[in-house]
């Protein structure tokens, strides 16, 4: 049986082409073993990888703001900032936004938040401010330093190359998206408060369909089902890509022109997609209709089958661990015969000892989500997303109840197909709700997401799903709610 690494890149062409905000989660062995035999010397690829600051980082101020943009020094070369300053400002809240995975170009870019999260900022009499970060990829230690450290200093920066003195902020939140979310997230987490090099002391965090170190799990999984039930289980798994067509005619239809379809050709067709709603949250609306045949998201996961487990360089060795993990297609008890003998023959791999330890010069590599805050934290997850799966939510409550966080987690279902896929009322709505909350109203709302039957209901996620129009549901054919 092959034992090669998994690789866990998607291409930054993959991303662009899909329109992806970002992406990222824990491997089974990942946050226990971790913190074993790391030396603080290993280097990685990443390590040796430069940015430069994008030719025109200039943005356009929005009514009644004033706008500031502008580089500083990051923890891995230069990063872009830029500022956004409601008239009337001056120390009052500023809230840091994270943006998502761009890639693996060299050059960084101006970061300015989607039209809904920055009026509804701005209108809160909220300031914000975001970094480019120093370093393309899946860089969520850079994202935290680096956001950390403007948080701290982005007064001072606009009083340098602006000339305009503010006082600094009395309170700090943060927020953003996909790999922004899981910054966000990781942001207020303790270990990361304690061991970040330019502590903060953010009073809040709103995450958006947020990755974590699950994802790396996520995307090492899923294609080593497909290979096995298409019947290349014998094969390398380096040669994955190249069996990725044959492989995925043997499972599924395709239209006239070829293209596959996703729905099911045979059994092992519906077994494929069986376990893939199982391992991204198990049975819920949207998911197995609409989230599933999502090609675009299809070919960025399956697109990451093949290669090294390192993270693009992010690790210096293989943080994917499948030993042990059980895979089901149904939830018959005892498991059959069929699912013993696909868990029996799937292709199994080891995490590295070590592959991703404390550090003592801040935050590791990749920071964990561990739930363990003590700040409002508010979430926003589609419930088909097919890249950054609803499971990260789960294990985000179960983990936030290990640690007695529970009551500062307000999670929201959102009935929608794809990755970040939120409307502008949703995105204000929960902002709003948000500052309410962070500033001393009452505790938001939310959605249940461990109850296997509450998830599976079919009118599950209507209570703050909001079919506004800005998002083009209506043409998807999705499921209406009755209340």
């Amino acid at each position: 049986m092959n034992k090669n690494k998994l690789g866990l890149a998607v291409t930054a062409a993959t991303l662009s082409a899909l329109m992806l905000t970002g992406c990222g989660g824990s491997s089974s062995g990942s946050d226990t073993d971790s913190d074993s035999g790391g030396e603080a010397e290993v280097t990685r690829v990443h390590d040796t990888r430069s940015f430069e600051p994008a030719a025109d980082i200039s943005f356009e101020a929005s009514a009644s703001a004033s706008a500031y943009y502008g580089t500083y020094e990051g923890i891995q070369g230069p990063a872009v900032y830029a500022a956004e300053v409601p008239d009337g400002w001056d120390g009052g809240g500023l809230v840091m936004y994270t943006h998502g995975y761009r890639g693996e170009g060299t050059e960084l870019a101006v970061s300015v938040p989607d039209p809904a999260w920055r009026a509804t900022v701005l209108g809160a009499g909220y300031a914000w401010a975001a970094s480019s970060y120093s370093a393309n990829y899946y860089d969520v230690r850079a994202a935290i330093e680096d956001t950390n450290k403007l948080a701290l200093e982005v007064t001072d920066y606009i009083e340098a190359d602006f000339g305009q003195a503010y006082a600094s902020p009395q309170q700090v939140l943060i927020s953003g998206y996909s790999l922004g979310g899981h910054t966000a997230a990781a942001a207020v987490e303790r270990e990361n408060m304690e061991r970040t090099a330019y502590p903060v002391d953010y009073k809040g965090a709103l995450p958006f369909c947020q990755a974590e170190q699950n994802q790396f799990q996520w995307l090492g999984d899923y294609p080593r089902v497909v290979q096995e039930l298409s019947g290349f289980g014998e094969d390398p798994y380096e040669e994955f890509q190249a069996n990725l067509p044959s492989m995925l005619v043997s499972l599924f239809e395709t239209d006239g022109s070829g293209n596959i379809t996703w729905e099911p050709a045979n059994q092992n067709g519906e077994r494929v997609k069986q376990i893939a709603m199982e391992l991204t949250g198990g049975e819920r609306p949207i998911f197995y209709d609409f989230g599933f045949p999502s090609t675009g998201l299809q070919y960025a996961v399956l697109g990451t089958g093949g290669s090294e487990g390192d993270i693009t360089g992010i690790l210096a060795r293989n943080i994917y661990d499948n030993i042990g993990r059980t895979y089901r297609w149904t939830d018959s008890d005892p498991m059959s015969v069929e699912e013993e003998n696909f868990n029996e023959a799937i292709d199994r791999v080891s995490a590295d000892p070590g592959v991703n330890p404390l550090r003592d010069d801040g935050v590791r590599w990749l920071p964990l989500v561990q739930g363990d805050f003590d700040v409002p934290v508010l979430t926003l997850h589609t419930l088909g997303d097919f890249y950054v799966p609803f499971k990260h939510q789960q294990l985000y409550r179960e983990r936030a109840i290990t640690n007695s966080a529970e009551d500062m987690l307000v999670q929201r279902a959102i009935r929608a197909p794809s990755h970040c896929d939120f409307t502008g009322t949703e995105i204000s709505t929960a902002l709003v709700d948000w500052l309410t909350w962070v500033n001393g109203g009452s505790k938001p709302s939310g959605d249940e997401v461990l109850d296997p039957a509450v998830v599976a209901d079919p009118e599950y996620g209507c209570q703050f799903t909001v079919n506004d129009g800005t998002q083009g549901r209506a043409a998807l054919g999705l499921p209406a709610c009755s209340r």
